[in-house]
């Protein structure tokens, strides 16, 4: 049984289990499970008790696109989730053949470094910060090694006092990571980063067993910094065309607070075992 196989069936089982039966249009009743009973599911989308088990065991392996999308439909997947479920099953969802792993352009390195009022960082799939301006470079001040997003959350004493509301961010880091992980070419990197983290933090393991996805959406965060105190900025986050698994994150916020930022420190380039990263 390959891989990709169990992590499909995984996938399966932990989706069903949030599946309210009511939302399913099934009676609650006294159940054993919570969520959705192999049976039920089987039934909602219309193919065999005996096939969805195999589809769970991982001893089917050819699932239809017909079949998928009926599966969304009764799992209750958002489109994020959907195109997971697809990569998962080897089903032919198409992404970039673009060799991830390049390093960041230097036009877009320049471009960064031109904002010198908007801190920004281009990050790949396993979460690696490839490069970062200034005020990037003066937003992360406090931590120890501020070169890879999960393990700056998850195991750097400063993680839980930086992000003031650490559930959401963590919660929503794993989920990126997981839609990360079901894009075949980005898998290798985003499982040795999982295999790090996971036997490190138990909240981290415990989001990743979760099997939550989501992309990066806009919005509001609230940081508090160790030298200027709380920052409350606004962020959005784009993909690299010229380059699979890069991503650029901008924020912006109150010019006062920007321009408090700018006096935090100088920018500094850190090295691990990656290789040299350009931060600033």
């Amino acid at each position: 049984m390959g891989e990709t196989e169990t992590e499909f069936g995984t996938y399966l089982r932990a989706r069903r289990a949030r599946v309210d039966p009511e939302d399913a249009g099934l009676p609650r009743g006294r159940r054993r499970i919570e969520g959705l009973r192999r049976e039920e599911v089987a039934a909602l989308a219309g193919v065999s008790v005996d096939y969805y088990k195999r589809l769970e065991q991982g001893r089917e392996r050819h699932p239809s696109t017909q079949l998928l999308g009926a599966l969304s439909r009764v799992l209750r997947l958002t489109s994020e989730e959907q195109t997971h479920l697809h990569r998962l099953a080897g089903a032919g969802v198409l992404d970039s053949a673009t060799a991830p792993g390049r390093p960041v352009s230097p036009a877009l390195r320049r471009l960064l470094d031109q904002w010198e009022t908007t801190p920004a960082f281009v990050y790949d799939d396993a979460q690696d910060i490839l490069t970062a301006n200034a005020l990037g470079t003066a937003l992360h001040a406090g931590f120890t090694r501020p070169t890879n997003f999960t393990r700056m959350i998850f195991l750097d004493p400063a993680g839980p006092r930086f992000f003031t509301e650490w559930d959401t961010i963590a919660a929503g880091n794993v989920a990126m990571l997981r839609r990360a992980w079901g894009r075949a070419d980005a898998r290798p990197r985003v499982q040795a980063l999982v295999d790090d983290v996971y036997h490190r933090s138990a909240g981290f393991a415990r989001l990743w067993d979760s099997h939550t996805v989501a992309g990066k959406p806009p919005g509001d965060k609230t940081f508090h910094h160790p030298a200027i105190g709380r920052i409350a900025l606004t962020h959005h986050s784009f993909t690299v065309s010229e380059t699979t698994g890069q991503h650029l994150l901008v924020y912006g916020g109150d010019p006062g607070t920007l321009a408090l930022l700018r006096s935090v420190g100088t920018p500094v380039t850190v090295t691990d075992s990656t290789g040299e990263h350009h931060v600033g």
